[in-house]
């Protein structure tokens, strides 16, 4: 395993800017994953990486060694792609040992490593089949194994789950991080789906149009978040977002919302009077209470574990997530109490989080 270093990297394609001063260090061991929404360069960055895709300018290093005119097969690194990329007239065996037999290395060890792969990927019994054999979780856990058998400083996945269907890219997910877990070979995942990057990562890159919005831990991301973006990216359900004045006290922030409705938030440092907020409330945080926002229900969605309501208030849409069954239907009023202390403020013009006096 390596450290991976990116500095300053900037990538641009004609006159279009796809990365822009991306900075990033990845250390020996951890498992990061770049993601953004679809445009905002996370694949460009990790093909780079690879090799794959020219640098304009900046260093990517790995295990200390710039890489930049260094060839694809000599980083010493093994990628997972989206569609597999078996060779269909080979046998499993024959997939996942075809770069050892290229390197020369001697029958014998090829045999002994993919055996050793076969083992931890629990493709034993497949290694005879051929790919059309194969399901698809069967085929990404084969080239998976072609990785593996090449024992490379560092793993590079390119959104392998989303030809999954959903059951299984829950359980693909759980093998790839147990998998990790038994290597401890550096990391770097691509993906779209921030469900997959809260679940897998030791830490997150959030990425949008080419800028690194945030990076670190997932529960920081989820906890304190940098800005808008990062706040309605991270987390599911999304982040409810009201619109608002804030009017400092001594006990706190009074918050005016639009549509009339008021909440009082605690302290935050930096506010000035008057100035226009906006309110950031995760679904999860809200509960049906005596007092709080008024709101009406229009639609609920019940998975049986808990149920989705999504609900109109005077200041906007509003989601509420509630960790148990309810009597409540469509056309029907409630009160939404805010869990205060949990809540963000974020300046509506920059987008900043404002912090919290709250530890």
């Amino acid at each position: 395993m390596a450290q991976v270093q990116i500095l300053n990297i900037e990538k641009q394609f004609e006159a279009t800017r796809v990365l822009r001063g991306v900075s990033v260090d990845i250390d020996e061991g951890e498992f990061t994953v770049l993601v953004g929404p679809s445009g905002c360069g996370k694949t460009t960055l990790l093909r780079m990486i690879a090799g794959l895709e020219d640098i304009t300018s900046g260093e990517i290093r790995i295990g200390g060694k710039v890489v930049n005119d260094v060839l694809p097969k000599d980083r010493d690194i093994a990628m997972v792609f989206q569609n597999y990329a078996l060779y269909p007239h080979m046998k499993v065996r024959d997939n996942m040992g075809f770069s050892l037999k290229l390197s020369k290395v001697p029958k014998g060890e090829v045999q002994q490593r993919v055996a050793q792969a076969a083992e931890i990927l629990h493709l034993g019994q497949l290694l005879d089949r051929y790919p059309r054999q194969l399901s698809g979780g069967q085929r990404q856990r084969v080239a998976m194994g072609r990785c593996i058998v090449r024992k490379p400083q560092v793993f590079l996945f390119d959104e392998p789950l989303s030809n999954l269907d959903a059951m299984l890219r829950v359980s693909m997910r759980a093998e790839i991080r147990e998998l990790h877990q038994r290597l401890k070979t550096t990391t770097i995942y691509v993906t779209h789906d921030q469900v997959e990057a809260m679940t897998m990562a030791d830490n997150i890159v959030v990425m949008r149009e080419g800028l690194i919005e945030q990076n670190g831990p997932p529960l920081h991301l989820y906890d304190e978040p940098a800005n808008l973006f990062v706040a309605g990216f991270i987390g599911s359900p999304a982040m409810n977002f009201l619109r608002g004045t804030a009017h400092p006290q001594a006990a706190g922030v009074l918050l005016r919302l639009e549509g009339g409705e008021s909440l009082t938030l605690p302290r935050r440092t930096g506010l000035a009077e008057g100035q226009t907020v906006v309110l950031g409330v995760r679904p999860e945080h809200l509960s049906i209470g005596r007092e709080g926002l008024a709101a009406e229900v229009s639609v609920v969605e019940s998975t049986g574990l808990d149920s989705l309501l999504h609900c109109r208030t005077t200041a906007g849409a509003v989601n509420v997530l509630l960790r148990e069954r309810t009597s409540l239907q469509p056309g029907q009023h409630a009160m939404l109490q805010v869990d205060v202390l949990r809540a963000h403020l974020f300046d509506a013009g920059t987008g900043k989080r404002i912090g919290s006096d709250v530890a």
